[in-house]
Protein backbone atom coordinates (compact mmCIF):
# COMPACT_ATOMS: atom_id res chain seq x y z
CA UNK A 1 0.00 0.00 0.00
CA UNK A 2 1.07 3.70 -0.77
CA UNK A 3 1.12 5.90 2.22
CA UNK A 4 -1.68 8.70 2.35
CA UNK A 5 -0.83 11.91 1.58
CA UNK A 6 0.25 14.38 4.54
CA UNK A 7 -1.19 17.24 3.22
CA UNK A 8 -4.81 18.51 1.64
CA UNK A 9 -5.08 21.07 -0.64
CA UNK A 10 -8.19 23.13 -0.83
CA UNK A 11 -10.12 22.39 -4.28
CA UNK A 12 -13.11 23.64 -5.95
CA UNK A 13 -14.36 20.18 -5.64
CA UNK A 14 -13.14 19.41 -2.00
CA UNK A 15 -9.64 18.89 -1.90
CA UNK A 16 -6.79 17.49 -3.16
CA UNK A 17 -4.44 14.56 -1.73
CA UNK A 18 -1.21 15.38 -1.91
CA UNK A 19 2.74 14.86 -0.09
CA UNK A 20 4.70 17.38 0.44
CA UNK A 21 8.89 16.94 1.49
CA UNK A 22 11.07 19.91 2.51
CA UNK A 23 14.74 19.79 1.61
CA UNK A 24 17.42 20.07 4.07
CA UNK A 25 18.57 23.60 5.05
CA UNK A 26 17.51 26.75 3.64
CA UNK A 27 14.72 26.38 0.73
CA UNK A 28 15.30 28.06 -2.58
CA UNK A 29 12.04 27.85 -3.88
CA UNK A 30 8.81 25.66 -3.98
CA UNK A 31 7.58 23.25 -6.57
CA UNK A 32 4.89 21.48 -7.67
CA UNK A 33 4.60 17.97 -9.87
CA UNK A 34 1.94 16.75 -11.49
CA UNK A 35 0.96 13.05 -12.25
CA UNK A 36 0.61 10.99 -15.38
CA UNK A 37 -3.44 10.22 -16.92
CA UNK A 38 -5.73 8.93 -13.82
CA UNK A 39 -7.25 6.39 -16.08
CA UNK A 40 -4.39 5.03 -16.95
CA UNK A 41 -3.50 4.40 -13.52
CA UNK A 42 -1.87 7.68 -12.63
CA UNK A 43 -1.14 8.52 -9.24
CA UNK A 44 1.23 11.15 -7.09
CA UNK A 45 3.07 8.11 -6.56
CA UNK A 46 4.25 6.83 -9.96
CA UNK A 47 7.80 6.32 -10.05
CA UNK A 48 8.48 9.20 -12.50
CA UNK A 49 6.75 11.75 -10.83
CA UNK A 50 8.53 10.27 -7.35
CA UNK A 51 11.85 10.93 -9.11
CA UNK A 52 11.00 13.97 -10.44
CA UNK A 53 10.09 15.09 -7.19
CA UNK A 54 13.20 13.50 -5.59
CA UNK A 55 15.35 15.87 -7.64
CA UNK A 56 13.61 19.34 -7.34
CA UNK A 57 13.68 18.36 -3.67
CA UNK A 58 17.46 18.06 -4.14
CA UNK A 59 17.66 21.39 -5.50
CA UNK A 60 16.79 22.82 -2.73
CA UNK A 61 12.91 23.22 -3.22
CA UNK A 62 10.05 22.47 -1.34
CA UNK A 63 8.28 19.80 -3.35
CA UNK A 64 4.45 18.95 -3.21
CA UNK A 65 3.26 16.63 -5.50
CA UNK A 66 -0.95 15.53 -5.66
CA UNK A 67 -3.55 13.65 -6.81
CA UNK A 68 -5.87 14.70 -9.66
CA UNK A 69 -9.43 14.76 -8.56
CA UNK A 70 -11.15 11.28 -8.14
CA UNK A 71 -7.62 9.60 -7.72
CA UNK A 72 -6.58 8.59 -3.79
CA UNK A 73 -8.46 10.88 -1.41
CA UNK A 74 -9.09 13.29 -3.53
CA UNK A 75 -12.44 14.03 -3.96
CA UNK A 76 -14.23 14.79 -7.06
CA UNK A 77 -14.75 13.14 -10.90
CA UNK A 78 -12.13 12.47 -13.09
CA UNK A 79 -12.38 15.68 -16.32
CA UNK A 80 -10.06 15.57 -18.72
CA UNK A 81 -7.62 18.53 -19.62
CA UNK A 82 -10.02 20.71 -18.57
CA UNK A 83 -10.50 19.31 -15.01
CA UNK A 84 -6.70 18.64 -14.44
CA UNK A 85 -6.23 22.21 -15.56
CA UNK A 86 -8.58 23.33 -12.36
CA UNK A 87 -6.94 20.97 -10.28
CA UNK A 88 -3.69 22.44 -11.09
CA UNK A 89 -4.66 26.14 -10.24
CA UNK A 90 -6.24 25.29 -7.09
CA UNK A 91 -2.15 23.32 -6.27
CA UNK A 92 -0.74 26.76 -7.11
CA UNK A 93 -3.10 28.92 -5.35
CA UNK A 94 -2.37 26.87 -2.31
CA UNK A 95 1.49 27.41 -2.58
CA UNK A 96 1.35 30.52 -3.69
CA UNK A 97 -0.55 31.28 -0.18
CA UNK A 98 1.71 29.46 2.17
CA UNK A 99 4.90 30.66 0.72
CA UNK A 100 4.31 34.01 -0.78
CA UNK A 101 6.06 35.26 -3.20
CA UNK A 102 8.71 32.29 -3.13
CA UNK A 103 9.68 31.68 -6.64
CA UNK A 104 7.51 27.75 -7.98
CA UNK A 105 8.90 25.45 -10.17
CA UNK A 106 6.17 23.65 -11.95
CA UNK A 107 7.00 20.05 -13.20
CA UNK A 108 4.23 17.75 -15.23
CA UNK A 109 4.33 13.76 -16.48
CA UNK A 110 2.58 13.08 -19.56
CA UNK A 111 -1.32 13.86 -18.47
CA UNK A 112 0.77 16.08 -16.03
CA UNK A 113 2.52 18.11 -18.82
CA UNK A 114 0.02 18.64 -20.93
CA UNK A 115 -2.48 20.32 -17.92
CA UNK A 116 0.32 21.85 -15.99
CA UNK A 117 2.37 23.36 -18.70
CA UNK A 118 -0.67 25.08 -19.91
CA UNK A 119 -1.67 26.74 -16.27
CA UNK A 120 1.94 27.23 -15.38
CA UNK A 121 3.07 29.35 -18.20
CA UNK A 122 0.85 31.87 -18.28
CA UNK A 123 0.94 32.38 -14.57
CA UNK A 124 3.85 35.01 -13.16
CA UNK A 125 4.30 32.84 -10.00
CA UNK A 126 5.76 30.05 -12.08
CA UNK A 127 9.24 30.80 -13.06
CA UNK A 128 10.32 27.53 -14.52
CA UNK A 129 8.81 24.63 -16.26
CA UNK A 130 9.58 20.94 -16.68
CA UNK A 131 7.83 18.61 -19.12
CA UNK A 132 8.78 14.99 -18.78
CA UNK A 133 7.20 12.86 -21.00
CA UNK A 134 5.91 15.26 -23.45
CA UNK A 135 2.31 13.43 -25.27
CA UNK A 136 2.74 15.34 -28.21
CA UNK A 137 1.07 12.81 -30.17
CA UNK A 138 -1.48 11.73 -28.25
CA UNK A 139 -2.88 15.33 -27.66
CA UNK A 140 -1.91 17.24 -30.50
CA UNK A 141 -2.33 20.38 -29.37
CA UNK A 142 0.85 21.90 -27.49
CA UNK A 143 1.21 24.30 -30.17
CA UNK A 144 0.65 26.62 -27.09
CA UNK A 145 3.80 26.39 -25.66
CA UNK A 146 5.26 28.33 -28.82
CA UNK A 147 4.68 31.81 -26.81
CA UNK A 148 6.44 30.22 -23.40
CA UNK A 149 8.74 32.63 -21.88
CA UNK A 150 9.80 30.93 -19.15
CA UNK A 151 12.69 28.85 -18.66
CA UNK A 152 11.15 25.15 -19.95
CA UNK A 153 13.36 22.20 -19.89
CA UNK A 154 11.63 18.87 -21.34
CA UNK A 155 12.98 15.44 -20.71
CA UNK A 156 11.97 12.33 -23.22
CA UNK A 157 13.02 9.16 -24.21
CA UNK A 158 13.40 8.06 -27.67
CA UNK A 159 11.33 5.52 -28.09
CA UNK A 160 8.43 7.26 -26.04
CA UNK A 161 5.75 5.22 -27.12
CA UNK A 162 3.55 8.86 -26.73
CA UNK A 163 5.22 11.33 -28.11
CA UNK A 164 8.09 11.06 -30.97
CA UNK A 165 11.11 12.33 -30.50
CA UNK A 166 11.15 14.52 -33.88
CA UNK A 167 7.71 15.79 -32.70
CA UNK A 168 9.06 17.00 -29.14
CA UNK A 169 12.03 18.25 -31.34
CA UNK A 170 9.87 20.07 -33.44
CA UNK A 171 8.10 21.72 -30.51
CA UNK A 172 10.86 22.83 -28.57
CA UNK A 173 12.62 24.42 -31.86
CA UNK A 174 9.93 26.75 -31.35
CA UNK A 175 10.11 27.75 -28.06
CA UNK A 176 13.48 30.44 -27.67
CA UNK A 177 14.05 29.39 -23.76
CA UNK A 178 13.54 25.31 -24.36
CA UNK A 179 16.03 22.87 -23.41
CA UNK A 180 15.61 18.97 -24.59
CA UNK A 181 17.22 16.24 -22.61
CA UNK A 182 16.92 13.09 -24.74
CA UNK A 183 17.57 9.77 -23.15
CA UNK A 184 18.28 6.58 -25.35
CA UNK A 185 16.74 3.45 -25.21
CA UNK A 186 14.10 4.95 -22.91
CA UNK A 187 10.39 4.44 -22.88
CA UNK A 188 7.56 6.62 -21.71
CA UNK A 189 8.25 5.30 -18.20
CA UNK A 190 11.83 5.86 -18.15
CA UNK A 191 12.44 2.36 -17.27
CA UNK A 192 16.31 2.50 -16.52
CA UNK A 193 16.55 5.60 -16.52
CA UNK A 194 15.36 7.20 -13.08
CA UNK A 195 18.05 7.90 -11.47
CA UNK A 196 19.19 9.81 -14.37
CA UNK A 197 15.78 11.58 -14.68
CA UNK A 198 16.39 13.05 -11.34
CA UNK A 199 19.92 14.06 -11.79
CA UNK A 200 19.04 15.67 -14.93
CA UNK A 201 15.52 17.79 -13.22
CA UNK A 202 18.10 18.24 -10.61
CA UNK A 203 20.99 19.90 -12.20
CA UNK A 204 18.66 21.90 -14.71
CA UNK A 205 16.88 23.31 -11.96
CA UNK A 206 20.25 24.39 -9.79
CA UNK A 207 21.91 25.52 -13.02
CA UNK A 208 18.32 27.87 -13.92
CA UNK A 209 18.74 29.09 -9.95
CA UNK A 210 22.38 30.32 -10.29
CA UNK A 211 21.65 31.59 -13.42
CA UNK A 212 18.87 34.27 -12.20
CA UNK A 213 21.52 34.97 -9.43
Amino acid sequence: MYPKGNLFIPASHGQLEAIQKEPTGEPRGVALVCHPHPLGGGTMHNKVVFRAAAGLVDAGLITVRFNFRGVGSSTGTHNEIEGGREDVRDALEYLAGEYPGQPITLAGFSFGSRTGMEVGMSDDRVIRLISIGTPVDKYGDYEFLTTVRKPILFVHGDQDEFGAVENVRKLVNQIATAELVVFENCGHFFDDHLSELRETIKDWTVTDQNRER
